[in-house]
């Protein structure tokens, strides 16, 4: 900008000729009329024709975001990748199980996590049986020796669990690794655990007591739930080979074909402790025993089930024969021998 230039006002209506300047700062402007105005240099610009008369620009407002930007607000995009430890090359994952609440064993709800004690990451799918087939009930990727949350479930939703399975396959990032074989383990569930406090322990992945199954472990997966009859025979060969001294045999008890199933639904046989379970806390438990096991024999045509109840006020007979009634009516009941049983047992046959 010079004397002679002509400007336009940034902040309002006007301009004119650069007449000379006062410092550094501080230009002279010279309007229509003569007068010299002295105005900021950065509040003027210069213009190549003589129309002032133009709405002044007005800075554009700071956006509520710009206004209030910090930079400790910027998202972290950096993650350090995770630290290695002594030892951890060998693939070990575990499935827990932790009770939500563990003072009301029968109602409280329940957590699942797998646990990632190994170096490497692992891509897994955890899903559950539905007779021949299988459902999803949960896919991603676990980071080194870190557990994953995997779902939560409630009393009804331990039905559905009594066999999963786990498929699992190890890798590391940016570097290289040993190959890990990919890991196809069916776990059977033992639902009945789930209401007995001391099923869950002390363990080194939680601060809570948990139940931990192993899916596999220092490379060795678990034990598959079926078994291959080749090997199984390979097995019997070998250890027979292997036995050495003369052989006793012993006969075998002879199964009695209509030898009854006995079940004794007593709380003192079916939970470790009754501490703070009301009595129909204990009664709901009972006769999901009873329900779970006529539904295991339910196609066991000519079966027979000895319940053994007690005596007591005969709340729990009177829920068992309302059960038969209502839920089970194509099987017969009766009461069990005394001899044999007492006066607190129902014979249930299967037809």
């Amino acid at each position: 900008m010079k004397k002679g230039d002509k400007v336009r006002f940034l902040s309002e209506i006007g301009g004119g000729i650069v007449a000379g300047f006062q410092g550094k700062d501080i230009v002279l402007v010279e309007d229509e009329d003569g007068f010299q105005i002295p105005v900021r240099v950065n509040d003027v610009v210069v213009v190549e024709n003589d129309d002032y008369h133009v709405n002044p620009i007005a800075p554009e407002p700071k956006s509520h975001e710009e206004k209030d930007y910090d930079p400790a607000d910027r998202p972290v995009t950096f993650r350090a990748e995770p630290e290695e430890r002594k030892g951890g090359d060998a693939l070990s994952v575990y499935l827990a199980f932790i009770p939500v609440d563990p003072r009301e064993m029968t109602r409280t709800k329940f957590e699942a996590y797998l646990v990632n004690d190994s170096n490497y990451y692992v891509a897994y799918s955890y899903l559950a049986s539905e007779g021949a087939n299988w459902s999803m009930r949960s896919v991603g990727e676990i980071e080194p020796n870190t557990k994953l949350f995997i779902e939560e479930f409630d009393k009804e939703g331990l039905g559905t669990l009594e066999r999963v399975a786990v498929q699992l396959m190890a890798y590391k990032r940016g570097k290289s690794f040993m190959l890990k074989p990919t890991v196809d383990v069916q776990l059977r569930i033992d639902t009945v655990k789930f209401y007995k406090l001391h099923t869950f322990q002390e363990n080194d992945f939680f601060e809570e007591p948990a139940l931990l199954y192993t899916v596999i472990e220092n490379d060795q997966p678990s034990r598959p739930l079926v078994i291959d009859a080749k090997k199984l025979r390979q097995e019997m060969a070998r250890k027979a080979s292997n036995d050495v001294g003369p052989q006793v045999v012993r006969p075998a008890r002879k199964q009695v074909k209509d030898e009854p199933v006995v079940v004794d639904l007593h709380a003192g046989e079916l939970l470790d402790t009754t501490a703070g379970l009301t009595a129909a806390d204990i009664l709901n438990y009972q006769l999901d025993v009873f329900r779970k096991k006529m539904d295991e024999y339910k196609n066991h045509h000519g079966a027979k089930l000895i319940f053994i109840h007690g005596k007591g006020e005969g709340v729990l007979r009177h829920a068992i024969i309302h059960e038969l009634d209502y839920r089970y009516k194509g099987c017969r009941y009766q009461d069990a021998s005394f001899r044999e049983y007492g006066y607190g047992a129902t014979q249930v046959t299967i037809k």
